[in-house]
């Protein structure tokens, strides 16, 4: 089972995309902010967040597509644990970054935006491939920035990174893109 684990952790460049997580965590909340608690702005954790998702989206898919689809071992429930504990390590990294300092963001906020980006990544790694998988966030991410206020539902659904948490629009979008994107990526794996 551990060299099982060892092989796949480094089929999926996961030491990489982890310290790409942990690099972007820290480099964004040492950027200086603006006096007041740090938790106004909504744009630098998910910032965080987003850089996560699209690091850990590295590994969405292994070297070899055909050996993933024709090993004898069943890749649904594996694909789904990595898109999973991939959310939770990036938001985990950012909850421990910010323990040792100012408050970013609170619990709610980071887990519903760190499981709808990994959602997010895991529908990209099933429509466009692994090495494309980290445009899909990226793009909602964009979009999300420049965004008009979120005045209606459709706007909020637009800009559920940004809304407050215990928004019924962002928690729901958020809840859907991560069911649908990890499920998506379970059943079909990576693009070719």
């Amino acid at each position: 089972m551990t060299r099982w684990l060892t092989l796949y952790v480094r089929s999926r460049q996961v030491p990489v995309s982890l310290a790409a997580v942990v690099i972007s965590a820290v480099a964004v909340w040492a950027l200086p902010r603006g006096g007041g608690d740090g938790s106004g702005d909504p744009r630098l954790p998910v910032l965080v967040l987003a850089m996560g998702a699209m690091a850990a989206s590295v590994g969405l898919g292994g070297q070899d597509l055909a050996l993933d689809r024709t090993a004898a071992i069943r890749w649904a429930p594996r694909r789904a644990a990595h898109v999973l504990l991939a959310g939770a390590v990036v938001g985990g990294v950012l909850l421990a970054v910010q323990s040792t300092g100012e408050d970013m963001a609170t619990t709610e906020f980071v887990v519903r935006d760190s499981a709808g980006l990994m959602g997010l990544a895991a529908l990209g790694a099933a429509v466009s491939g692994a090495q494309y998988a980290w445009t899909v966030p990226f793009a909602w991410l964009s979009y999300t920035f420049f965004a008009p206020p979120p005045t209606s539902v459709p706007t909020q659904v637009a800009t559920w990174m940004l809304l407050p948490p215990g928004t019924a629009a962002g928690t729901w979008t958020a809840l859907a893109l991560t069911v649908t994107g990890t499920a998506v990526y379970a059943v079909a794996g990576p693009r070719r």
